[in-house]
């Protein structure tokens, strides 16, 4: 009896997990999208239409001319997108200096006309409404 109570608990355990797995696998592929499609706009140059898509957390960070400004200035010392390729995608509820929530982390190995080996870090947040956008970006 005690061997069939373990085996139930080691089964019910796994199924939760595998749960989670297939939920932050899903937030990674919806994150990832939503991250390509806002990079798109980025890497056109429209940078204020890229605040406009943002998250609401990135939009309260920075006001949209603040932003064009500081986008401008990065990218134009950078030349032109060579290539992009996904590195990593992190699901996590924890961001620092954020709030709760959910985000995942993207990580892009990227190339750039003046800069060949550059890391994006684009990190997306599920908004209120089950949307995912764009709270933060960093190019290193």
């Amino acid at each position: 009896m005690l061997r069939s109570f373990v085996a139930l608990c080691v089964a019910a355990v796994a199924t939760v997990m595998m749960a989670a797995q297939v939920r932050a696998g899903e937030a990674e592929t919806k994150a990832q999208a939503a991250a390509d499609a806002w990079l798109a706009v980025v890497d056109a140059g429209q940078y204020g239409r890229s605040w406009d898509q943002a998250s609401s957390m990135l939009k309260n960070a920075a006001t949209r001319s603040g932003w064009e400004a500081a986008a401008k200035s990065v990218r134009a010392s950078l030349g032109r997108l060579k290539g992009r390729k996904l590195k990593s995608a992190t699901f996590t509820r924890t961001v620092p200096n954020a709030p709760q929530g959910e985000y995942v982390i993207l990580l892009f190995d990227s190339k750039f006309e003046n800069k060949a080996d550059a890391v994006e870090t684009v990190t997306p947040m599920k908004e209120a409404d089950g949307s995912w956008k764009v709270a933060g970006y960093y190019i290193h």
